[in-house]
């Protein structure tokens, strides 16, 4: 995010000696992408962010990751992955289930009650969609209200922690890259600033302002970082001397903050505007679009709902939110589903949509899409939640099986 701020004191000049009311030396810490080359930040910290005083193997939710094979279109269910009596315990950090992932996005659900501990991503940002609920994000550059419709946007290698209040759970949609997740780069100019023609702008984020200081010492960090096991990630506990939430002050151009998508201007025209047209964030080799309620497609014989499409490049990844998704009436499809629609394969709405779409003035409806430049494996949560029949919605439910009646 390249626009600048500031939160806290810092000193006039960078890298110059810096000093608290009490004449004690600030520790100044360069947070910055792509080796000093890129959007960093500066932050200035009470005691040095290097200290280590203990480490110890992380085992993380299980990174397996199951090829989709035979290749099929699939529907999951991720609210089915955790029961009432779980999400008291679970949190946002160590209770996430991976669902889909390939080499550059990782696509994990939680549903969460418990306050997670304090954690760092080094391998990619995150943008977590909270579906509903809401927490409190802390982090070394402040705290941020994440609520129902906030895509909450973590800078690699952020310390933070979602904190869950008294009675309050919450359902978080994790998209964890291997890259750094932005705007797309036709949203901004040449130095950063939104465009005129980009669906939303710098007034609708939110960011930290005010620093968040906490005391504690001999203080638990985990931290998800690249390693040789079979998935090329591993994690680590860091036992750090002093609370990382020591940060007095900071400024600079990369920091963690939330857009709410009901702050998303959709795109229409006369026909059918295609999914570039919903596009919010971007990574390495995915993209992330949202589908908002809209005024649709105004020509006198347009088709409302998608056209049939082969993404011959990408995997599309589409996360149900809220409304009532025209196209996908009939197939099983609700609030909370994800359906998959691989590479290779023709998809589109659902038999009788086409028809019932016809004269719609407006949908009413709410999605994420995350489409895959590489093909999507399932992950353990995906595999638990297959319905198993999402392939044949487009056949009436005829099927063929082999002679094992596969």
């Amino acid at each position: 995010m390249a626009h600048y701020r500031q939160v806290g004191p810092v000193p006039d000049k960078r890298h110059t000696l810096f000093k608290d009311g009490n004449g004690k030396i600030l520790s100044e810490e360069l947070m910055g992408e792509e080796g000093f080359s890129s959007d960093s930040s500066l932050l200035y910290h009470r005691h040095i962010p290097s200290g280590i005083v203990g480490a110890r193997h992380w085992e993380l939710p299980d990174q397996t990751l199951t090829p989709n094979e035979p290749l099929l279109p699939r529907h999951l269910k991720p609210h089915d992955l955790f029961t009432d009596e779980q999400v008291a315990g679970t949190d946002a950090v160590t209770g996430r289930q991976l669902v889909l992932g390939n080499p550059d996005v990782r696509i994990s659900y939680a549903h969460v009650g418990a306050t997670s501990p304090l954690y760092k991503n080094a391998i990619g940002d995150e943008c977590v969609y909270v579906e509903r609920g809401s927490a409190l994000l802390e982090t070394q550059f402040g705290a941020l209200e994440a609520s129902e419709g906030d895509y909450v946007i973590i800078p690699r290698a952020t310390i933070h922690r979602w904190v869950l209040r008294e009675g309050e759970t919450a359902r978080l949609y994790a998209i964890e890259a291997n890259s750094h997740i932005a705007p797309p780069k036709r949203f901004l100019s040449r130095y950063g600033q939104f465009l005129e023609h980009a669906p939303y702008c710098e007034r609708d984020l939110r960011v930290p302002t005010e620093p968040l200081l906490v005391e504690e010492q001999d203080v638990e960090v985990y931290i998800k970082h690249r390693g040789r096991g079979p998935s090329g990630i591993t994690g680590t506990v860091h036992t750090v001397p002093e609370h990382p939430f020591d940060v007095v002050g900071w400024d600079g151009c990369l920091y963690p903050y939330t857009f709410n998508i009901r702050d998303y201007m959709p795109i229409t025209g006369k026909v059918h505007q295609p999914p570039p047209a919903h596009q919010v964030f971007e990574g390495n080799n995915f993209v992330i679009c949202n589908f908002v309620p809209r005024k649709v497609d105004y020509h006198e014989l347009s088709v409302p709902v998608p056209y049939y499409h082969s993404n011959v490049d990408s995997d599309e990844v589409m996360f149900y939110v809220d409304g009532d998704y025209e196209a996908r009436k009939g197939s099983g499809i609700a609030k909370g589903s994800i359906s998959l629609h691989p590479g290779g394969h023709a998809h589109g709405p659902q038999p009788g949509a086409v028809e019932a779409s016809l004269g719609a003035e407006y949908f009413d409806e709410t999605a994420v899409m995350v489409d895959t430049f590489r093909p999507l494996d399932l992950g353990v949560g995906g595999v638990a939640t297959d319905d198993g029949v999402y392939a044949r919605s487009w056949t009436g439910g005829r099927w063929i099986t082999d002679e094992d009646g596969a």
